[in-house]
């Protein structure tokens, strides 16, 4: 049987309409190749050729990226669990790491997974403002209740994540302290070409 992984994107969710409205007038065109931040090829376009045959990557399109609800994403990641088994691997990327947090706090999956990897997330820090995080943050004192009920999670962050700043990383991962915590120091907001460290601790 192929080794699943299943990947949960990034996106952003608003509490009210007018903030989405503000972010779509504001919001910097990452996509044109004029940007400094604009990639024409991520690590997520060829995940499945990189890891190969043995290999079953999913990585279906959550709803409404733009304006994410958590609701909507949890309706949509239990859609999958019918075809999701014991040892599948889950990824979650920028707000997909944090649904997997207030998923995972909050309710309990009917497989247990190999690696759950936890990569370039908000965390609700003291003062922390951010109009782009919707519902999909969490109560601190719930993290903890994680690591109970799962093993082998693995968090990424970059020290120069222009997007969400390196302190988020480091506070999930003193709220997570069993979990393996691999810091990078210019990967950015993972929006990188390759990415080797990844594929090999997907592989290990």
């Amino acid at each position: 049987m192929k080794q699943q992984v299943f990947y949960i994107h990034g996106g952003e969710g608003f509490l009210n309409h007018e903030d989405f409205l503000e972010r779509l007038r504001t919001q910097a065109l990452w996509h044109l190749p004029t940007s400094n931040s604009f990639v024409s090829k991520k690590w997520t376009d060829s995940l499945a050729d990189d890891l190969g045959a043995d290999f079953e990557v999913v990585a279906p399109a959550m709803p409404n990226k733009q304006n994410a609800k958590f609701e909507e994403w949890k309706i949509w990641f239990e859609r999958h669990f019918e075809y999701l088994h014991d040892d599948a691997i889950l990824i979650g990327y920028s707000l997909g790491a944090m649904f997997l947090v207030k998923y995972l706090a909050n309710y309990d999956l009917p497989f247990v997974p190999k690696k759950v990897f936890l990569m370039a997330g908000a965390y609700e820090l003291p003062g922390f403002v951010d109009d782009s995080c919707g519902d999909f943050l969490i109560a601190p004192e719930k993290v903890a209740t994680i690591q109970e009920k799962l093993k082998n999670i693995v968090i990424f962050h970059s020290k120069d994540d222009f997007v969400v700043p390196f302190a988020h990383g480091e506070a999930l991962a003193k709220a997570l302290p069993e979990a393996k915590f691999v810091v990078f120091e210019n990967k950015n907001h993972f929006l990188i070409e390759e990415f080797p460290e990844l594929l090999a601790e997907i592989r290990g």
